[in-house]
């Protein structure tokens, strides 16, 4: 395949951007869509040149490092499917594509496609997790759990944090990832003790890392390479609700004594 690449190009957080124009050539339609950038960055690099910068780890659609928007969406045009899966047979001979890094305030570009997610570490950090103390591990079947609720939380725990929900949302919104990963845990019994303060938390984190909210529009969803639901969304609208009135009872009666 002979493809034309234009691809962003920044040097770091601080300076200015632009789309640089690169030529692929003899590229193999079996090849995955990082296999061509790597075949790339070779040829730039054996020229002299400098390669380009992108994200990558397991290359196994698990991990979600390999962050790119592709022609206007995120991770490119195949539903479901991660940017480290997706293959050039894909695209056609001859094709020009743009290849950019996720645009949100709460993600700077670090440097070309690379941008930094740890907004999203910190709340993960900020309550979605277990701290009880559960002492040794249990047997599978000891904490019976309903299947229709075992189902959900596992639909939800698929979530790799790729952050494609807020490339793809006019807002830069994040609420698919932090209502899977809500629901993973409300939804279960062992997250049942932190359950009110988690939503709280994790609500309030991702107002402080500066992300939009919802307007409902399920951008998040179709862009979603793991096919999360919007359903978790409306899910954590609930519990925050709930837990919003459960904390404002609990001063009322706290001031009354």
């Amino acid at each position: 395949m002979e493809i034309t690449l234009h691809v962003w190009r920044q040097k770091n957080s601080k300076s200015e951007g632009k789309m640089e124009t690169i030529e692929a050539r003899e590229i193999s339609d079996h090849a995955s869509f990082l296999e061509m950038l790597d075949i790339v960055n070779e040829r730039l690099q054996a020229e002299g040149k400098e390669p380009i910068a992108f994200d990558h780890d397991c290359r196994e659609g698990i991990c979600g490092s390999c962050s790119l928007v592709i022609n206007g969406e995120p991770h490119g045009p195949e539903y479901g499917t991660t940017s480290c899966q997706l293959h050039m047979r894909s695209f056609k001979n001859g094709q020009h594509i743009y290849i950019e890094p996720w645009r949100a305030r709460a993600f700077p570009v670090l440097k070309d496609l690379v941008v930094d997610r740890s907004a999203f570490d910190r709340i993960q950090r900020a309550g979605g997790f277990v701290s009880v103390n559960t002492g040794s591990p249990q047997d599978a079947n000891c904490l019976p759990v309903a299947k229709q609720n075992a189902d959900k939380a596992f639909d939800a725990a698929v979530c790799i944090g790729c952050g494609a929900c807020v490339a793809a949302c006019k807002n830069a919104s994040p609420m698919l990832f932090v209502s899977a990963k809500v629901s993973q845990l409300s939804l279960l019994p062992q997250g049942q003790p932190e359950r009110e303060k988690r939503v709280l938390a994790m609500v309030e984190q991702m107002k402080k890392e500066g992300f939009g909210n919802c307007t409902n529009q399920y951008e998040c969803e179709a862009a979603c390479p793991k096919e999360i639901s919007v359903e978790h969304i409306a899910r954590m609208n609930r519990e925050y609700l709930r837990a919003s009135l459960l904390e404002e009872e609990a001063k009322e009666g706290h001031g009354g004594d």
